[in-house]
């Protein structure tokens, strides 16, 4: 434990103080963690078994880039950069205002559900977020609605990009643990339904403390709703083709993959939004976030290989149960270290850096691991609208120049609260996140 320790000491350094990426500083730290490891013998405890870390480290990039089950991630990728493309994300919000808009807050209401339906194709938090300042900021200031509630929702909204499948930070986690990706998929729809629901709420107490903050929108007729709807016939054939081909078990979270990519392609040309310089953009993007993804992943299995060889889960299950504590505490005790990294780290840095350490004391504790995913992927959404390092805070700032993050920060209170709550009752009742795979697969 005192090796894996000093481990974590120097990964801080690198990444805090020395700025070094975190996929080399955690390739860095594992390598030599496991090369000083493999050397240790009785006699010495300064030789290095460089042999041993150069085949591990080897294996480990040949092995991912090889790995079939990980096509998934830049398909899904490429799907929702196509959605975006196709402005399918204006069809949402518009078909979202058309409902809600005339309502106190209607237009951050608005938000936060063309956030989601947006999150159930994107994947991606921080494409939400900057694709929505562009759609929806332009109308909430039409009507007078206040920077704090308007960038706030959209923040808070893009933050369900990450749990409402198909979720790419849900991909990587089941890939760390071994854990079934259709299972995690199943296991966040509800989760992130109640996110909606509590955002909204979320909205309402924003408007009924600052009535001013959010006034009415325009009221439109039935007819104008109904016709604002035929616009995300194809957000919603796509969802349904793709998450309902998972869930019914028709084809594996890969191949559904490439077929929503597919669709999407279809979608962009159907609605004539595809140039050659568009497409260009679009798989050069896709080929830079997923090289992105990979190089991070790669470092955060060295790094686990160098954890697990020092026997840190082990140690760590041996502490516990020498503690008097009961396993929900340390359920609790976990959450509040992600708290806590939640606001040094960014959300799949802080994933890729814990889960390793502690998805076996939790599985050696007797809990679900899909149950646990969900967990980590909500505690997570906490830390990127809370100071100081919001990603999706300063997403919005930098999209939306004129607007301070700490204005974006102060607005986006109700929310996080709201996400404490949720996290609450997902911990506490954990049927809300495994009555689907339950219920499906099992």
């Amino acid at each position: 434990m005192t090796v894996a320790l000093i481990g974590f000491a120097i990964l801080l350094i690198l990444i805090v103080i020395l700025r070094i990426p975190i996929a080399f500083s955690m390739a860095i730290v594992g390598f030599f963690g496991f090369a000083y490891m493999q050397g240790l013998n009785f006699d010495s405890y300064t030789d290095f078994n460089w042999n041993s870390a150069l085949s591990m480290a080897a294996k480990r990039v040949i092995n991912t880039a090889q790995e079939y089950s990980l096509s998934v991630i830049p398909l899904f990728i490429l799907m929702g950069n196509l959605v975006t493309k196709s402005g399918l994300s204006h069809q949402l919000y518009r078909a979202s205002n058309a409902f809600l808009g005339h309502m106190q807050g209607g237009l951050s209401m608005a938000t936060v559900v063309a956030c989601g339906g947006s999150s159930a194709i994107c994947g991606s938090s921080l494409a939400t977020s900057a694709t929505m300042a562009k759609v929806a900021m332009p109308p909430m200031r039409k009507y007078g609605y206040a920077d704090s509630l308007a960038t706030a929702s959209i923040a808070a909204g893009g933050t369900l990009g990450i749990l409402i499948p198909p979720s790419v930070i849900l991909v990587i986690y089941g890939l760390l643990t071994e854990t079934s990706i259709r299972e995690l998929f199943a296991a966040g729809f509800i989760p992130g339904f109640i996110g909606i629901l509590l955002y909204l709420c979320a909205v309402r107490f924003a408007v009924w403390r600052n009535p001013e903050d959010g006034p009415c929108g325009e009221r439109l007729s039935w007819p104008e709703r109904i016709q604002a709807l035929q616009g995300v016939w194809g957000v919603l054939i796509l969802f349904s083709v793709v998450m309902g081909g998972i869930y019914l078990g028709v084809f594996t979270p890969t191949e559904a993959a490439g077929i929503g990519a597919g669709g999407a392609f279809v979608i962009a040309l159907y609605r004539r939004s595809l140039t050659l310089a568009n497409l260009f953009d679009i798989l050069t993007d896709t080929a830079r976030t997923s090289a992105m993804l990979f190089g991070v992943l790669i470092g955060a299995l060295i790094f686990s290989n160098f954890i697990n060889r020092a026997g840190l889960p082990g140690d760590l299950l041996t502490l516990v149960q020498s503690v008097d504590v009961s396993p929900m505490a340390i359920i609790f005790i976990i959450l509040g270290i992600y708290i806590v990294l939640g606001m040094v780290f960014e959300s799949l840095s802080m994933m890729l850096l814990t889960v390793p350490i502690f998805f076996p004391l939790v599985q050696s504790l007797g809990f679900d691991l899909v149950w646990f995913g969900i967990v980590v992927v909500v505690v997570t959404e906490i830390s990127l609208i809370t100071p100081p390092v919001g990603m999706n805070v300063f997403v919005l700032s930098a999209v939306l120049r004129d607007v301070k993050a700490s204005t974006i920060f102060k607005g986006v209170t109700p929310f996080w609260c709201a996400d404490i709550v949720r996290l609450i009752l997902i911990t506490l009742i954990a049927p809300i996140s495994l009555f689907l795979p339950e219920l499906l697969y099992r």
